[in-house]
């Protein structure tokens, strides 16, 4: 009944207007119903008489001079509950706006129609729908002290500035009732190659089962962080251990994968190689020092053969549940020796590079990544000589875990990298991370089915200038750890603490600001592998060594 009260109260002055010509009128609210009367009744409160002002007055219609005070106070009474109930409908609206929006998403998720750049045959037979995104970031180093450069190097410090760290533009759809499909560029990606920018670009088999496979490029499944979308990650960068381990060698490659997805659990599992495209170290192979082309000498492709199970062993509802999983893969790496036994160390003749493997991490910023940690190339030396070192595979093994209870979250991961191959015995590389979040707002992280992942979150209520939504808040902080030194590996060691607040004015549009403190930084021993095998001092990562850096990121980011 309170949403039909504006109602009665138009209708009411609507009776005001028409009767203008008499001189003054007795009006009646219903204590009940808060309905407006011209005549008393049951429940009925006199609100005052109304006389009509003189026309040259210039004032409005006025109580009569005669109303009690008991009179004037139930009439403001009554002003001050439409208000209220004016406010509460604005705030219903604001929230059934982010109600079709959170709607949308979820058709979306089901390759449906959706609203936008779309299209649909007129059989249904085949959908097209246009994405991209944009994140535009910033980086400002409050703390900056590091060693001096020696010699002819340039300066150690990281720089200040912002960039476009991603601009995609992509389009996917279904075909044929069973099939998807999905091709995604990014401008900002490449090694100077047509095909560098490619990330996704597969086609899809989905059965009438939760079971799907796929051939083509697209991510390798391992990792919670790496298998959620940057668009919905929590702070600006991903931690240092999914970034070193699996993103910098090029998270998409190509092959074929199998997915299962229900809504308690699901796995993944794929046989893939080189990718199409690179980025960091992986410029154009799995291989982060080979090269793409199989022409030339250059040798053969290495293969892997991943997979990462997850599930929600507990779980109330889509508010309230724990997250858990595990990932394994093997990979093995090219390495192309010339026909003297030397082994390249450099990209200097194309075509003939002689691949191997190097792992290297940056410190969590946004557009300085420079390499602070670096394992240099794991394979040095010429063939059979002493002291040389050839990495022919390497294993990753990852363990992963998340609690969602309503507005708070926790999550944690722990990375490990085996290294095997000749003048290797038992190295490995170690990560892990951990972080808690909280919607200052009242959201709750929202579940990916199908990749296991996080997916978007939806304000409760949109971002409004002039109106009650103030968007979606949230706030974070976290740890991150990674240890590159272990045996004959010498990459590096370093933690650092990370805090975020994160606003979401609407679900499609989000505005991060980190801020991150180097705790300790171990880089004295790193160094790099002369075409002899001989250690060379990495003056560039030697040049942190017990730095003390604080940076502060921000990111502005729209998608659609």
């Amino acid at each position: 009944m309170k949403l039909l009260t504006p109602f009665f109260i138009t209708i009411a002055l609507l009776n005001i207007c028409a009767i203008s010509n008499v001189y003054a009128l007795d009006l009646y609210v219903d204590t009940v119903t808060k309905q407006i009367y011209a005549e008393p009744g049951p429940n009925r409160v006199h609100m005052g008489s109304y006389v009509r002002a003189d026309e040259t007055s210039g004032s409005r219609e006025e109580p009569a001079a005669h109303m009690t005070s008991r009179q004037i106070s139930e009439t403001k009474t009554n002003t001050e509950e439409i208000k209220a109930i004016r406010k509460e409908l604005e705030l219903k609206s604001v929230k059934m706006e982010a109600l079709e929006e959170k709607l949308k998403t979820a058709e979306k998720g089901k390759m449906k129609p959706v609203p936008g750049l779309h299209y649909e045959s007129s059989d249904g037979n085949f959908t097209a729908s246009i994405d991209g995104r944009i994140q535009i970031d910033s980086q400002s180093n409050l703390i900056n002290e590091v060693l001096p450069a020696t010699g002819t190097d340039l300066p150690y410090e990281l720089n200040n500035g912002a960039n476009i760290r991603r601009a995609r533009l992509g389009v996917e759809g279904t075909f044929l009732k069973n099939w998807d499909y999905k091709f995604e560029y990014d401008f900002s990606r490449g090694a100077g190659t047509v095909a560098a920018g490619i990330t996704d670009a597969f086609l899809r088999y989905n059965f009438d089962s939760p079971l799907s496979i796929k051939v083509g490029s697209f991510k390798e499944p391992f990792s919670l962080e790496e298998a959620t979308s940057n668009r919905f990650y929590t702070f600006i960068e991903r931690h240092m251990s999914v970034n070193t381990f699996v993103d910098n060698p090029n998270t998409y490659k190509t092959g074929i994968g199998l997915n299962y997805a229900v809504p308690r659990w699901q796995f993944g599992i794929a046989f893939q190689t080189e990718p199409v495209g690179g980025f960091g170290q992986s410029v154009s192979s799995v291989n982060a020092n080979g090269n793409q082309s199989r022409n030339n000498g250059s040798g053969d492709i290495g293969w892997q053969g991943i997979g990462r199970i997850t599930g929600r062993p507990w779980m109330i509802d889509e508010t309230k549940y724990l997250h858990v999983g595990i990932s394994a893969g093997h990979t093995t790496v090219n390495n192309q020796y010339r026909a003297d036994g030397s082994f390249s160390q450099v990209n200097s003749t194309p075509g003939q590079n002689s691949g191997g493997m190097s792992f290297v991490a940056f410190l969590g910023t946004n557009v300085d990544r420079t390499s602070v940690l670096n394992t240099g190339n794991l394979t040095s030396g010429p063939t059979g000589a002493e002291g040389s070192r050839r990495i022919d595979s390497y294993d990753r093994f990852g363990a992963e875990s998340a609690l969602v209870y309503g507005p708070f979250s926790a999550q944690a991961e722990f990375l490990r990298t085996n290294i095997n191959g000749a003048g290797y015995s038992g190295e490995h590389l170690t990560g892990y991370y951990g972080y808690l979040s909280y919607f200052l707002t009242g959201e709750s992280r929202v579940y990916h089915v199908r990749n296991g992942a996080w997916n978007r979150i939806t304000p409760n209520s949109n971002f409004h200038w002039r109106g009650p939504g103030w968007g979606a808040w949230e706030f974070v902080v976290g740890y991150d750890y990674l240890n590159m030194n272990n045996g004959a590996i010498r990459g590096g060691e370093a933690d650092m603490i990370r805090f975020a607040l994160n606003w979401y004015p609407h679900s499609h549009v989000r505005v991060m600001s980190n801020l991150t403190h180097v705790l300790n930084i171990n880089t004295a021993n790193v160094v790099n592998f002369n075409a002899a095998g001989d250690a060379v001092a990495n003056h560039r990562s030697q040049g942190f060594d017990d730095a003390n850096i604080t940076a502060f990121l921000t990111r502005v980011q729209v998608d659609f």
